[in-house]
């Protein structure tokens, strides 16, 4: 699959077809927007939120703000505000695979390259063929528990229970073109090309987007139970352009059998290209959705990130120390029917600090008189 080329800031080369949703900055505050046929549509007033854009479905009205112009002059915000921000790991086995390797290296990269072939050898393709929480899923266990090669990912990648944990708080996310953050004291990291799903408050999946759910290999690889500092940082969640709403054109299987592509081009001339596939994706999406909403309410609506396939295993600058993240990477994550999304690698540290949060929003919105309904 070759990479979607960057077109009104990021919307995909079909967007004649679809409806889609972003957040733009305007002098007034953050502000809602809706994309259709061509023409870019204020919806403050019908819907002061994405969160209520998206429970009330509106797909119509809005104050015209002009063509696609208005986004290549427009601060582009993520498309997300008060949803919370959901995602699942070891969807994948490559992932699975990748996240063993983390644990038996405890972080340590310099261990990896001759894990992987160890373990991957033990495995072969059993994990890519077994279906999670499935007799065959009990048996390939039981046999890993005897050969001492059982871990707590390869649990959550063929058990009954996926992996969901919450990657930041709400209004956190970053969206196109901002700086994307990783932990100055992280020595291992890279991207993690998503398709994110997104659901109203009943939990039902009303569209999609991409997202960059940033891993830092060497804190998860210590220790799981330092995934909250690995994942939880200034800046390191990117989300956007756009959503992209279901209708007749665009639906859940689309989700399902997407490909999503990656370029990380380094301002030292290094270039790693990847890709992923839906269609390789151990839980079904909807499966995955429902387990986040499981015994769980979520009023604002929420989004989830899929997990990604991608796990790059390239070297960067001497042999055998794999890929990691250096700070002006340009990370770009394209899917053909989602769009584009681009942002530039920093450290959280020093990723412009996020200082607008619920409290700022519900004070903006009640001066410009968005909230008197």
């Amino acid at each position: 699959m070759k990479n979607i080329p960057a077109s009104n800031r990021g919307l995909p080369e079909d967007w004649r077809d679809g409806t889609f949703v972003g957040r733009i900055e305007t002098a007034e505050g953050p502000t809602p927007v809706l994309i259709r046929a061509g023409s870019v549509f204020d919806m403050s007033h019908l819907a002061p939120t994405v969160a209520d854009l998206i429970a009330q479905g509106l797909r119509e009205g809005g104050v015209e703000l002009g063509g696609l112009e208005v986004l290549d002059r427009a601060s582009l915000l993520s498309p997300i505000d008060l949803q919370c921000v959901k995602a699942c790991g070891v969807t994948f086995a490559v992932s699975a695979l990748e996240r063993v390797i983390e644990e038996r290296a405890r972080g340590d990269y310099t261990l990896a390259q001759e894990l992987r072939g160890k373990i991957e050898e033990a495995l072969g393709g059993s994990v890519r063929s077994t279906v999670p929480g499935s007799p065959e899923a009990e048996a390939l266990k039981q046999t890993l528990i005897a050969e001492g090669l059982w871990s707590q990912y390869l649990e959550v990648a063929i058990g009954p229970d996926a992996e969901v944990f919450t990657k930041c708080p709400v209004l956190a996310t970053v969206g196109q073109d901002a700086e994307i953050g990783v932990r100055s004291d992280s020595g291992w990291n890279n991207p993690e090309p998503e398709i994110v799903m997104v659901a109203g408050p009943d939990g039902k999946a009303v569209g999609a987007t991409l997202g960059n759910d940033v891993n830092l290999r060497d804190f998860e690889g210590r220790s799981a139970l330092l995934l909250g500092k690995a994942k939880d940082n200034n800046a390191s969640c990117s989300i956007g352009p756009f959503i992209r709403l279901f209708d007749e054109g665009y639906t859940i299987e689309d989700v399902r059998t997407a490909d999503v592509a990656l370029t990380i081009e380094g301002t030292d001339g290094y270039v790693l290209e990847g890709h992923s596939t839906m269609r390789e994706i151990s839980r079904d999406p909807e499966d995955l959705l429902r387990q986040a909403m499981s015994e769980h309410q979520y009023p604002d609506g929420l989004v989830l990130f899929c997990g990604t396939l991608f796990a790059p295993t390239q070297d960067r600058d001497e042999p055998g120390k794999g890929f990691t993240h250096k700070v002006g990477d340009t990370v770009t994550i394209s899917s053909e029917r989602l769009g584009t999304l681009t942002n530039t690698v920093t450290t959280s540290a020093k990723a412009p600090a996020w200082t607008f949060g619920l409290s700022d929003l519900f004070r903006n919105l009640a001066q410009r008189g968005l909230l008197s309904k």
